[in-house]
């Protein structure tokens, strides 16, 4: 984190960029501006928009609210093992970046940045996959 910026400041910076952007209400990701008239953009792609669709009319089935969701065990796993290996990467650099013998090496930091992005990057790199729509069962 820069000199200066406290954690609190960083973390209301993230919400502040992830709350304020456009984004696909699909797939979250951030979209373009829209200069001129017309309706405002919802979706990325044709694809989000359709999975978008797929997805409430599923929550409907299951009477789910809008703030609930279904998640597979194993992406939610998944997860669950990629923020462990993120925080392990905080921990680690946290500790190089302090050593008890003075600043640390131009290596030092280095390596530890190194590692947290290493660790960062699955997450960046995550995509919500499309669902896995079952065979139909003839009957």
């Amino acid at each position: 984190m820069p000199a200066g910026i406290t954690a609190s400041a960083a973390a209301a910076a993230y919400r502040f960029v992830m709350t304020e952007l456009r984004r696909c209400r699909w797939c979250r990701r951030a979209l373009p501006e829209r200069k001129g008239p017309g309706r405002t953009r919802e979706f990325c792609s044709p694809r989000c928009r359709q999975w978008d669709w797929v997805s409430r009319q599923r929550a409907r089935e299951l009477a789910l609210s809008e703030g609930e969701l279904v998640i597979a065990k194993s992406a939610l796993d998944e997860l669950h093992d990629q923020l462990y290996v993120l925080a392990c990467a905080v921990d680690d650099a946290e500790r190089d970046l302090d050593p008890p013998d003075g600043a640390p090496t131009p290596d030092d930091v280095r390596q530890a940045l190194d590692w947290l992005l290493e660790a960062a990057r699955p997450l960046r790199d995550r995509e919500l996959a499309a669902p896995v729509v079952p065979p139909s069962i003839p009957s």
